[in-house]
């Protein structure tokens, strides 16, 4: 299946009083059409910064994209101008945030909100094809009443409502590639599996891709074909759902699933990755886990290993997963480091990524 976004080798940085602090940080990956990629981690891990850098949505006064390719729809994103982004952005790219209350405009009806995506990127398009397209896309999120909902404001809608209306907006004019920045954290339990459920329904039928961005591994596990684990703006592992769920092979990533609990799970059972996500600004090289990993050894610190494919569609940032061997030559003697639990013929370590 073709790619329709790659991005490749993507660094963010932001600009501070303590100087640069890298958000992301040398990340690849890449999204097929109709498929729908998790994006897994803790809060600030760099996954919102990441679809902020593909929307063309960072602040200007203290971040820029330092490097890397990003290529939608066999366009490059990095090299555009702000006309460029601002056809792109709603028709074929579009986006929906957290809590929707902020991105809706609380002083115009939901019929001129949605008009005003329609007519953006199509003038020609008269008032009444509009509202047959509004209507259109309301019955399909499934709105009842579409007509009344129409003409209501942000502030008369449930949070189920208006992320609904944050939907409808990325299919009014077709889109392509839909970001989720934890579209359900803010809805209760029986709205958050009906959110899912369209977005399922939207991947399949509309052919849409879908950046999903949580940390609720329930939901990876509802709706995602692949996963990719982030970790202080590096990917840590990357697999598809059923790969991930029944393998994880990355120590953060086994933390993760142990944190979830199960019925009947007393308090003191609860388990917990210990320590902090370490701020960008503080990282000094190496594995940005090994503070908190119990199996880190010596050279975790000393430097962030390249992400290798252990089986097929299956990749790890580790030393623990690596089966083959680093030589490294200090003051002419040579030292050899093993990862824990390898065995086999010995041969070097390749350091491409």
């Amino acid at each position: 299946m073709e790619n329709l976004l790659n991005v490749e080798h993507l660094t963010t940085v932001f600009r501070t009083y303590d100087g640069e602090v890298t958000a992301v940080n040398d990340v690849s990956f890449h999204v097929k059409k109709g498929e729908i990629l998790g994006l897994v981690g803790e809060s600030g891990c760099g996954k919102s910064v990441t679809s902020l850098s593909i929307m063309g949505l960072l602040p200007r006064k203290n971040s820029k994209i330092k490097s890397g390719s990003i290529v939608f729809d066999g366009k490059e994103l990095t090299t555009l101008h702000r006309k460029g982004y601002d056809e792109l952005r709603g028709n074929s790219l579009a986006m929906i945030f957290q809590e929707p209350m902020t991105s809706l405009n609380p002083v115009f009806t939901i019929e001129n909100q949605l008009r005003e995506v329609i007519r953006n990127h199509d003038r020609s398009i008269s008032k009444q094809e509009c509202r047959k397209r509004i209507l259109e896309v309301l019955n399909k999120v499934g709105i009842p009443g579409a007509e009344n909902v129409m003409k209501q404001y942000p502030h008369q809608l449930s949070g189920g409502m208006r992320q609904r209306i944050m939907i409808s907006m990325a299919l009014i004019n077709h889109s392509k590639l839909l970001i989720a920045d934890e579209p359900t954290t803010a809805l209760d339990v029986t709205i958050q599996a009906q959110i899912l459920q369209l977005l399922k329904m939207l991947a399949k039928e509309e052919e849409m891709s879908i950046i999903l961005i949580t940390h609720d591994l329930s939901v990876v596990a509802e709706v995602c074909d692949r996963v990719q684990v982030m970790y202080c703006g590096r990917f840590v592992e990357a697999a598809s759902r059923e790969e991930f769920f029944h393998n994880p092979q990355h120590p953060y990533s086994k933390g993760l699933l142990k944190c979830i609990p199960e019925i009947g799970m007393s308090d003191s059972e609860l388990y917990h990755i210990p320590g902090n996500v370490m701020h960008p600004a503080d990282d000094k090289g190496g594995c940005s886990f090994a503070p908190r990993c119990s199996q880190a050894s010596e050279h975790c610190f000393g430097e962030v290993a390249p992400m290798r494919e252990i089986s097929p569609g299956h990749f790890v940032r580790c030393w623990l997963y690596d089966d083959e061997k680093e030589t490294k030559t200090s003051e002419g003697k040579e030292e050899t480091y093993v990862s824990a639990g390898n065995e086999g013929p010995e041969s070097p370590l390749s350091d491409e990524k």
